[in-house]
């Protein structure tokens, strides 16, 4: 008698502990996918903008919103101009997705090269 009971609570912890691991391993996978999905899509890093690319931002800024700024400056990262502040208060800061890389040259390029690779 004391045999079985002991083997049926023996029974009821190892049933506890497969249900208490399925928890656990579906909650650390659910997490995981949480992160991946999180640092996938808000992981930014900031992309350096040519003088006149900020000049040319600037103005379209200035054209759609009718800003009446006549003055910008340069927001530095880095040593690399990654945005512009206008007088108006309006602030823009080229980012890209961590997950991005650079593009390949086209097609177009290679064809109109002048050696042969």
């Amino acid at each position: 008698m004391v045999k079985g009971v002991i083997e049926a609570i023996i029974e009821t912890f190892i049933n506890m502990a497969k249900n208490s691991l399925e928890i656990l391993v579906l909650t650390l996978w659910s997490c995981f996918a949480v992160y991946a999905i999180w640092y996938l899509t808000s992981a930014n890093k900031y992309a350096p903008l040519t003088f006149s690319e900020a000049d040319i931002l600037w103005k379209i800024h200035k054209q759609s919103i009718r800003c009446e700024g006549r003055k910008w400056c340069e927001i530095i990262r880095g040593g690399k101009i990654v945005g512009f502040e206008c007088e108006c208060g309006y602030r823009h800061i080229q980012k890209r997705p961590i997950t991005v890389s650079t593009p390949e040259t086209s097609v177009l390029d290679k064809l109109h090269t002048t050696y042969k690779s």
